[in-house]
């Protein structure tokens, strides 16, 4: 079994290798990142070092298409390439014959996305076609790869659930993750390509993006800084924890999709198909409260964060809430972490790399 994991040095890309490892000693494993500068590279760094991935830690001196082989597992190598270079990944795709693709690799961030559109056009898009096309000319049995809560925009149903219409993204993010469900669709249909798209829905935990509101609560309250409180404080999420997340991306990969026998053309299930395609989400099913969020991070951290409440930022939602009992059916798993166990144990992470 030979694996690529795109988003090796991110977040979720970096966990699922460890994941994969602890399961199986022996599955081979291709890492790919291009360790933009979205955020601090250096954070990227140290999840390829708990990887066994040791470079010198600065961009500029990180070899390109190179593979390093890791000291931790001897069947794991990292390469760093762009998910847009059509001809190296041609190339990789080619040489190296994986059976599963795990496709993280994304420019992530709603709010970002208004900064800098071409981005999320450059990676989300013209990255994810050279992952299908991978996929479709060298034999891949199963691409999964990461799609968003994001995609549900301006739907008010909840919990969300996957057999919903998603018609309305609210930010350029959303709608490349939209996209990029329907690309899957349209190759799973062409070629019988199966491929099983995730439905994130705000990850957390420790190794988290900076980005991300428990980093920036956390850095901003141990430091005395006011935290940003947007919609003042009216908002809910359904947080997930990262071993969570972790847990059913690595589930759902050995579960190949095939076509929905009882798929109605005249009433279309936007989850399935008759082609090998699903989408499920993946999240915690239980919505917090903004605030109730924040006092979370303020009791396992001691102190109360100064806040300055602010109106709902351009490209984000009201609210999110997973309906997840179609990933509970498919790998009989369901996120289960507690939001507090789940924030100590960020905080920890938190105060021991950082200060």
């Amino acid at each position: 079994m030979k694996i690529l994991v795109t988003g090796a040095a991110g977040f979720i890309g970096a966990a699922i290798i460890q994941r994969l490892f602890t399961i199986d000693s022996n599955v081979a494993v291709v890492g790919l990142d291009n360790i933009n500068d979205y955020y601090d590279p250096k954070l990227k760094f140290g999840r390829l070092a708990e990887c066994g991935i040791e470079v010198a830690q600065s961009r500029d001196n990180f070899p390109w298409y190179k593979f390093i082989n890791s000291t931790k597992w001897e069947n794991y190598r990292f390469i760093r390439m762009n998910l847009e270079d059509t001809n190296a990944m041609s190339m990789l795709f080619a040489n190296e014959g994986f059976d599963i693709v795990i496709n993280l690799a994304a420019q992530a961030g709603v709010r970002y996305s208004i900064k800098n559109p071409h981005a999320y056009i450059e990676s989300n898009i013209d990255g994810f076609i050279n992952i299908l096309e991978g996929c479709r000319y060298n034999g891949v049995k199963h691409l999964v790869y990461a799609s968003s809560s994001s995609v549900y925009g301006l739907n008010g149903k909840v919990p969300f659930s996957e057999h919903d219409g998603i018609a309305h993204p609210v930010s350029l993010y959303a709608a490349t993750k939209k996209s990029n469900e329907l690309m899957a669709h349209a190759y799973s249909k062409l070629y019988n390509l199966p491929t099983t798209g995730l439905r994130f829905f705000t990850v957390y935990g420790p190794w988290g993006r900076p980005d991300m509101s428990p980093f920036l609560f956390m850095d901003a309250i141990l430091h005395d800084r006011p935290i940003k409180v947007f919609n003042n404080g009216d908002m809910l999420r359904d947080f997930t924890y990262i071993d969570d997340i972790v847990e059913g991306v690595v589930r759902i990969a050995n579960v190949i999709p095939t076509g929905n026998t009882d798929w109605n053309e005249e009433n279309p299930d936007p989850a399935t198909s008759p082609a090998p395609y699903r989408v499920y989400n993946i999240g915690n099913s239980q919505p917090t409260k903004l605030m109730d969020y924040i006092n979370c991070i303020e009791k396992a951290i001691g102190r109360e964060a100064k806040k300055d409440y602010l109106p709902m930022q351009p490209g984000d939602v009201y609210q999110t809430y997973a309906d997840s009992s179609a990933l509970a059916e498919a790998t009989g798993f369901s996120p289960n972490t507690p939001l507090e166990e789940g924030i100590n144990k960020t905080v920890d992470w938190f105060r021991n790399y950082f200060i």
